[in-house]
């Protein structure tokens, strides 16, 4: 075959793959990576993300398959997506609110095979590489509002919100992991904290018919597979003192009682909360994965 030839069929099969590269090429360059959540936070106080997001998710992503499978994030529900999840080991997702320049950040480690990424971009017209103002190197999509970086150990990917050319991570204040995140996430498949939760507690109370302020500073939630497409997740709220987390253990208690009719409300106040300190431990009744589901919808709405 001539070089003229072999060229077109590296051109001709690249746009027919274009866009299944997001997943594809978000992988391709992994090599040493941590074997578990634990691993890659052991002794982190920040995680390599940007600062601003609502929602931080860490996930051992071997055992957090099926939970992952329900975060509503369409851009891992393409196969191809599933078929690299099969050959990661830990991923983290910032998920951010409205008005920002970016839906979400993933940035994974995993064992995968090797591939001449900067070939498969230099023949994807889709693709366009650029320089942000820090230096940084990325490869862009403005078809589909991508943007990547690679590197031997470790990739990174924003999905924007606009088709400026934007690098996926900022020279930006990286995100602080809160007190006590990690030893409430050690050796559990998933795990996330909200930055603002009051808003969305305030409004499952609300929808339930109970209409009280909620002056929580951190939210944390960790689920594990309790049975067959059953689920068992712990929340951890944090308050600024002991005395706001003992009323509001109080009102909770109380609350339990009248929030029966109202599924999601009844599912997360089903038993006491734990009172530790400023923090309350609140585990839920079992969840399927209709449960699951519209805990993450709610938990993830960027508003």
């Amino acid at each position: 075959m001539s070089l003229v030839n072999k060229r077109g069929l590296i051109k001709n099969s690249v746009k027919l793959c274009a866009p299944l590269w997001l997943i594809i090429l978000l992988f391709l360059s992994c090599q040493s990576i941590p074997k578990s959540s634990d691993t890659f936070l052991e002794g982190a106080q920040f995680l390599p993300l940007d600062a601003g997001a609502s929602a931080y998710i860490i996930a051992n992503v071997q055992e957090a398959q099926h939970i992952l499978n329900l975060l509503p994030i369409n851009e891992l529900k393409n196969k191809h997506a599933k078929q690299m999840l099969d050959r990661t080991n830990v991923a983290a997702v910032a998920i951010f609110p409205e008005g920002s320049d970016r839906r979400f950040q993933i940035i994974a480690w995993g064992n995968y095979p090797n591939s001449s990424a900067g070939m498969a971009f230099t023949f994807n017209r889709d693709w366009k590489k650029h320089r942000s103002p820090t230096g940084q190197s990325y490869w862009f999509s403005k078809e589909n509002k991508l943007s990547l970086i690679l590197k031997s150990r470790q990739a990174s990917v924003a999905v924007l919100t606009n088709d400026t050319p934007t690098a996926p991570s900022s020279s930006a204040q990286a995100a602080e992991i809160p007190e006590s995140f990690l030893e409430f996430s050690r050796g559990l498949p998933l795990a996330c904290w909200l930055e603002n939760p009051a808003p969305i507690l305030s409004r499952i109370l609300n929808e339930a018919g109970i209409p009280i302020r909620f002056p929580v500073s951190q939210l944390f939630l960790n689920l594990n597979t309790a049975a067959a497409q059953q689920y068992e997740a712990t929340i951890r709220l944090q308050f600024e003192n002991q005395s706001q987390a003992r009323g509001m253990s109080a009102i909770l208690n109380l609350a339990g009682g009248f929030a029966s009719d109202d599924p999601i409300a009844s599912l997360l106040l089903a038993n006491q909360p734990i009172q530790n300190g400023r923090y309350l431990d609140i585990k839920t009744a079992p969840l399927s994965e209709k449960d699951l589901l519209h805990i993450f919808e709610i938990l993830t709405t960027n508003k």
